[in-house]
């Protein structure tokens, strides 16, 4: 149930790091306005508090981690929000930074 749980968190950390960056970027590259970027800094403030809601106590080690969730869901949203088609690359490396995220996160560790 740990990993259920620490999973979801690292989905939801996502959520709100990769949409309020693409926020920030429609409100300034797309000229959407201030209240695109505003909500785009509140997202990543959000990030930055569901990022320590995780149980293990290492801040490098949870940042690490996401590494692998942020690579693979900056893909999925740019294909769901703005029609981005990620080739045979993409996937692979999205795959592998995925594989090690689950190693620096869920290998066993004996303590």
């Amino acid at each position: 149930m740990l990993i259920a749980r620490s999973i979801a968190l690292f989905v939801v950390a996502a959520l709100f790091e990769i949409g309020g960056a693409w926020l920030v970027w429609q409100g300034l590259r797309e000229h959407k306005g201030w209240v695109w970027i505003g909500a785009g800094v509140v997202a990543l403030d959000l990030y930055g508090v569901v990022a320590t809601c995780q149980s293990d106590d290492n801040f490098g080690r949870i940042l690490a981690a996401y590494g692998g969730i942020f690579v693979a869901g900056s893909i999925a949203w740019g294909m769901v929000a703005d029609g981005y088609r990620p080739d045979r690359f993409d996937a692979a490396g999205a795959l592998v930074c995925l594989a090690g995220m689950a190693v620096i996160m869920y290998a066993p560790r004996g303590h």
